[in-house]
């Protein structure tokens, strides 16, 4: 896998079936290792890890239901209250931050109505907090840590 515009963590990586699965600490068990996992694994290293979010307040893959159709959130963090407060969407390296991916994220904030919108290829990050007043996304210059969302 190639190397991400974020920190090194201790990676888990096994071979599982004939292919190579890593640990997700979320899930705490091992999934396939894609290059979108690749991107979310250390993500959410950095997140726990640097920036301060509980991981017992973050949850991957979260199934979601608008109507008859049903969404899957990459990574999903409430706050204390257990309120959803930030969606994370993750796509591989080869793949550009594009209104596209964002109009996905927004589609799943529809239904959450999260303060906080993040996307990541693992080269790039994009942080926006919802403005819900003058409806729309501010983007932020940096992801913030825990304690000042």
């Amino acid at each position: 896998m190639e190397p991400l515009n974020l920190p090194r963590y201790e990676i888990k990586v096994k071979k599982a079936c004939g292919r190579l699965a890593i640990f997700d600490i979320l899930r705490r068990k091992y999934v396939a290792l894609t290059p979108e996992e690749w991107v979310r694994q250390h993500f959410v290293h950095y997140l726990i890890e640097h920036l301060g979010y509980p991981s017992g307040l973050m949850a991957n893959e979260k199934q979601l239901q608008i109507g008859d159709k049903h969404l899957r959130c990459d990574t999903l963090l409430y706050n204390r209250d257990l309120q959803p407060q930030m969606i994370i969407e993750y796509k591989a390296p080869s793949v550009a931050l594009t209104h596209r991916v964002f109009d996905q994220i927004l589609t799943y904030n529809l239904l959450l109505h999260v303060d906080y919108i993040v996307v990541s290829n693992g080269l790039q990050h994009i942080c926006c907090k919802t403005d819900y007043e003058h409806q729309k996304y501010l983007q932020l210059n940096t992801i913030p840590e825990y304690e000042k969302l």
